[in-house]
């Protein structure tokens, strides 16, 4: 992958290749030892993804180290990248440009995150660029400044406490041993060993919450003299498991990566794990690749969550990060969840990972009972619980659970009336600027557009020009008010939305919560009901049952046990996927999914790519690829930009939307099957003879 500085020729040699001849050693002005650095440049064109030399200037020699931040000049333009390798000879026969300037003595890019980046590239049919911009935090002077030079050479001295070896979870004590499977997990762990597990949890809160399991993990693998890594979907369960992280490590030994931070803590934590001052690194998404040395164990929390799907090109999702880094630096994995989705069953199946779980003595001993408000007993019992949003089991339900405790409420969506209809014909109220369904903010409030923000106070109907609403969906605000006036003298909290509360007290209180957004009881919830089941399961997608599984189940572990008269009522007119909420067996829900898509040769038990653009560019793409390795075609057809959102591009946003096409493939062929769609954007790229082709790989929101 080396190449040449010169903007020059760069067509012809991508497309014919370089010769060999080495560069004379008496350059005026080069390095005497390795005078060549291979370049990465921060470009968001397809074909300079690769590696340009660079001659390093006698001056730039102690500075232009491998990993750190350099700027250099390409095409009459100046961009910032960083030096992969220093070596003594080049592979092109082209004048060569010296280094402009080394932004920053950091070794930021270390050899691992360089071959992971690589690996996550070339998997998702990307640019090594794109997930470098994920992986490494923006640079922050000030705080270049407290690692010195010494610090950045040798590694500096640990910070006090981090060289600290916590001692390791015994064979009885912690959480583990209530699983099967779990104790072994962790003795492999601390005896320095890289076991890989699939843990569905069954802690949501107490001593014995699934942030303390995590943290029994990390003190495992810590103990054998190694560093682990966290990643978690969302900031608040970033706080649990840091406070569980801090408690049994010290907080000298563990980092904090996050965005949400601000670039200065972000970097600061990304050095202290670079020279060794820290050896655990918790975070979200972009934790996957900190700087951990002698990684030991990656644990990720909850892979089914949408949030672990990176937004950005290359558009990967943080468990694959997880899995390849894994097997890059044969470190241990533990997937946990209270749910299982089916990527994580198929690992299970395959054999890559063993499962931990808890037997059936375990779950009658740590779940709630679990009823169904709308099976054949109780519909036989209220003909119209099948129609009413909380039918009666729920009401008691409700009513006997605030007599002990705090009660949850689960609803499907925020706001107060998140989608209306006219009154009079039933058709859905829409924006007539963008089409996007009209919501109601407040009982009172004017109609706005959830798309464009647009208010429409003067909304008529355009079938039958009736001015009059109506709320076909209740959201939190609205299910709150109306709990309210049902339950006088009882504390009604809400959390959803820009709103969302952490805690509640051990107290009798009616608490409406969106998904991801319930708040922890201090000892659980006397009562959960889930409503809105049938809307969370009629979702056009691939996984919504198993997505209405995974909140539903959430949700539910927040309840006591059954023996403490812990209670969990679901709605739904799906029978067979809540009689795995019932039965509590998120085990058989997903080898059940699983067994569904081998069948219908769906993923995860194949690969896919979604080739979008336009009609014209996708048959141009395909001409130059082996259309023998895939499995089957879907499409092209037309896809309109979403949500009133343009369709994205390598190049930018379209104006209108494109047309979309499916290639299946299998895991036999997916190396294959990606480098050519990846080889093939970059020919096309170079040579701008068609319009762009944007590529998801495996993408959880398209099917």
């Amino acid at each position: 992958m080396s190449g040449t500085a010169d903007a020059g020729g760069l067509q012809l040699s991508l497309l014919h290749g370089f010769g060999t001849p080495k560069l004379p050693r008496g350059v005026p002005g080069a390095a005497a030892n390795d005078p060549i650095a291979q370049v990465i440049l921060d470009s968001p064109l397809p074909h300079l993804d690769r590696l340009f030399d660079y001659f390093v200037p006698a001056d730039l020699d102690a500075a232009a180290q491998p990993g750190v931040r350099v700027k250099v000049r390409f095409a009459g333009r100046e961009h910032t990248g960083y030096v992969a390798h220093r070596c003594a000879d080049s592979s092109t026969s082209a004048t060569l440009h010296p280094l402009g300037a080394v932004v920053s003595g950091q070794p930021v890019l270390t050899p691992e995150i360089l071959s992971l980046a690589r690996a996550v590239a070339a998997r998702s049919a990307g640019m090594v660029s794109d997930v470098l911009r994920l992986a490494l935090p923006p640079r922050a002077a000030r705080v270049d400044q407290e690692f010195g030079p010494d610090t950045a050479a040798d590694g500096g001295s640990a910070a006090p406490g981090a060289g600290t070896v916590p001692q390791a979870p015994g064979p009885g004590s912690g959480s583990f041993p209530r699983y099967e499977n779990g104790a072994a997990f962790l003795l492999h762990l601390a005896a320095g060993e890289s076991p890989r597990a699939v843990l569905t949890s069954v802690g949501g809160y107490g001593p014995r919450a699934w942030p303390e399991e995590l943290a029994d993990a990390v003190a495992a693998a810590v103990s054998s003299g190694r560093g682990a890594v966290v990643v978690v979907p969302d900031q608040r369960d970033l706080a649990r498991v840091e406070a569980a992280l801090v408690a049994r490590l010290g907080s000298d030994s563990v980092a904090r990566l996050t965005g949400e931070d601000g670039p200065t803590p972000r970097y600061r934590n990304f050095l202290r794990l670079l020279h060794g001052q820290a050896r655990v690194a918790v975070g979200t998404r972009s934790a996957a690749y900190a700087p951990v040395r002698d990684l030991g164990l990656i644990c990720l929390w909850d892979d089914g969550d949408d949030l672990h799907l990176e937004q950005r090109a290359p558009y990967h999702h943080v468990r694959d990060v997880v899995l390849l880094r894994a097997e890059q630096e044969n470190a241990a994995v533990l997937l946990a969840s209270v749910a299982r989705s089916t990527e994580a069953h198929r690992l299970v199946d395959a054999g890559w990972a063993r499962s931990i779980h808890p037997g059936r003595p375990e779950v009658r001993r740590s779940t709630p009972r679990v009823q169904h408000a709308t099976d054949a007993f109780q519909v036989e019992r209220d003909p119209l619980a099948a129609q009413a949003r909380i039918p009666h089991a729920a009401w008691k339900a409700a009513q006997d659970g605030l007599k002990r405790g705090p009660v949850l409420l689960q609803v499907a969506r925020t706001g107060f009336s998140p989608a209306t209809a006219c009154e009079q014909c039933r058709n859905p109220a829409r924006c007539s600027a963008c089409t996007g369904p009209l919501a109601q903010q407040s009982r009172f409030g004017p109609l706005s557009c959830r798309w464009c923000g647009r208010p429409d106070s003067s909304w008529r109907c355009p079938h039958c020009g009736s001015g009059q609403i109506r709320a076909t969906v209740s959201g939190a605000t609205r299910t709150a008010e109306e709990l309210g006036r049902a339950f006088p003298g009882v504390a009604v909290v809400s959390s959803a939305g820009e709103h969302i509360v952490d805690t509640v007290p051990d107290a009798p209180a009616v608490v409406v919560a969106t998904p991801g957004a319930e708040p922890l009881a201090a000892n659980g919830y006397a009562a959960v009901i889930l409503l809105d089941g049938t809307a969370l399961l009629s979702r056009e997608s691939l996984r919504a049952g198993e997505d209405a599984l995974r909140k539903w189940f959430t949700a539910a572990v927040l309840a006591r046990p059954a023996d403490q008269g812990g209670l969990v009522v679901a709605t739904g007119d799906d029978d067979a996927t809540i009689g795995h909420l019932v039965r509590w067996d998120p085990r058989g829900a997903a080898s059940r999914e699983l067994a569904l898509r081998q069948e219908l040769g769906l993923p995860p038990s194949v690969r896919y790519a979604a080739l979008t653009g336009s009609r014209e560019s996708l048959a141009a793409f395909l001409e130059g690829i082996d259309v023998q390795l895939f499995v089957r075609r879907v499409g092209p057809v037309p896809v309109p930009p979403a949500a009133g959102r343009p369709v994205e591009t390598d190049s930018g946003p379209a104006a209108t939307g494109g047309h979309r096409l499916l290639v299946f493939f299998t895991y036999r062929n997916a190396a294959a099957a990606v480098a050519q769609l990846r080889a093939r954007r970059m020919e096309l790229s170079a040579r701008r003879t068609s319009e762009p082709v944007h590529i998801r790989c495996d993408a959880v929101d398209i099917l």
